[in-house]
């Protein structure tokens, strides 16, 4: 593989939020290893704002997860027009980093000669495969690196991992305005997730940005969806110094500006404590049913604390006894952020 010269490269990422920020840096290491290529991103139409405009894609192609909600007329009728689409850009290299039976049939829809995935893929994709990366490590090794070792199988594994996620000046301004008249340092927070395990409890989340505030003052911003707008309140009304909600309020591409503006980031292991460690925020997070090695924010990987209980790092998704919580208390992760904001203090006092 690492001979190859494509000239139209597919990239098949679709989802979630947080696997598309750790696949970032492959996208660059692509546009390294090949120029001159056209570099196609398959996305989630949700997703597509947060990579479109990226310097080294030459285009997105969006894929509407939402038609599947209709009917089956509908969705079939869909699904042959996207393969058609894949099938016109005559793509001459695919590459599947999700791994999944929908991600499979995209590949063989392409007609690709070389499709590239791995080899321990789920739900049979690993056959609409030509080419297999195989990492006898995955279980062990975080899910940035994992990605990497296609990088690697390609020829680009000597190159930078580098995160770049594009900030337009639209989002920026609308960031400063956001944040305008709040006192520094702020802290975004996720009180969010889409796991019910992932979830550390509000008045955890209210204890340690409490004791953030009485040590360095500041402003705690609350990001994510509309689901999570009720948590972020409940944490709101516990704290004693300044906050905002922006729970559901934000476009993409404006939680990415948000992020890069804050000073640091609490939050659950979900979409947006990955996005801020992408544009280089120190990252503070409870770990509960998931693993810090293997999908901790990546680059702040200290910052993420781990439960000590006996099923720690089971990724379940439900869980009808849920021990980790009470065990995972504010202190455990104070020293943590703490030191972050003793780090912020310095710097200030230093410009």
């Amino acid at each position: 593989m690492d001979q190859l010269a494509p000239r139209r490269i597919a990239l098949i990422k679709p989802s979630a939020l947080g696997d598309i920020v750790h696949a970032l840096p492959v996208l660059s290491a692509l546009r390294g290893r090949f120029p001159d290529a056209r570099i196609t991103w398959v996305v989630n139409k949700s997703y597509e704002p947060l990579v479109a405009g990226h310097p080294d894609l030459t285009d997105t192609l969006a894929f509407d997860r939402g038609v599947f909600k209709n009917r089956a007329r509908a969705a079939v009728a869909y699904s042959f027009r996207f393969a058609a689409e894949l099938r016109r850009r005559r793509f001459d290299l695919v590459i599947d980093l999700q791994g999944l039976l929908r991600t499979g049939l995209m590949c063989l829809a392409t007609g690709a000669p070389r499709r590239v995935g791995f080899a321990n893929a789920r739900e049979g994709s690993r056959y609409a495969y030509t080419d297999k990366v195989h990492v006898p490590d995955a279980a062990r090794i975080h899910a940035v690196d994992r990605y990497w070792r296609v990088a690697e199988a390609l020829g680009a594994g000597d190159l930078p991992k580098r995160f770049h996620v594009p900030i337009s000046t639209d989002a920026r301004a609308w960031a400063r305005a956001a944040l305008a008249g709040l006192p520094r340092p702020v802290v975004a927070v996720a009180v969010g997730a889409k796991w019910v395990t992932k979830r550390w409890p509000p008045a955890h989340f209210a204890d340690l940005l409490r004791r953030a505030q009485a040590a360095v003052g500041g402003a705690c911003v609350f990001v994510g969806t509309g689901d999570d707008t009720a948590a972020a309140l409940e944490v709101t009304a516990g704290l004693r110094g300044p906050a905002a909600d922006f729970t559901g309020k934000t476009t993409l591409p404006q939680l990415v500006a948000l992020l890069a503006a804050a000073d640091a980031m609490v939050g659950n292991d979900t979409g947006p404590l990955h996005l801020a460690a992408a544009v280089g925020r120190p990252c503070v997070a409870p770990y509960t049913c998931t693993r810090v090695a293997l999908h901790g924010p990546y680059g702040s990987v200290a910052g993420g604390v781990e439960t000590s209980v006996p099923c720690g790092g089971s990724y379940l998704k439900t869980c009808d006894k849920m021990i980790c919580m009470p065990e995972l208390t504010p202190d455990r992760l104070w020293g943590q952020l703490s030191e972050v904001l003793d780090a912020w203090a310095r710097s200030c006092r230093s410009a």
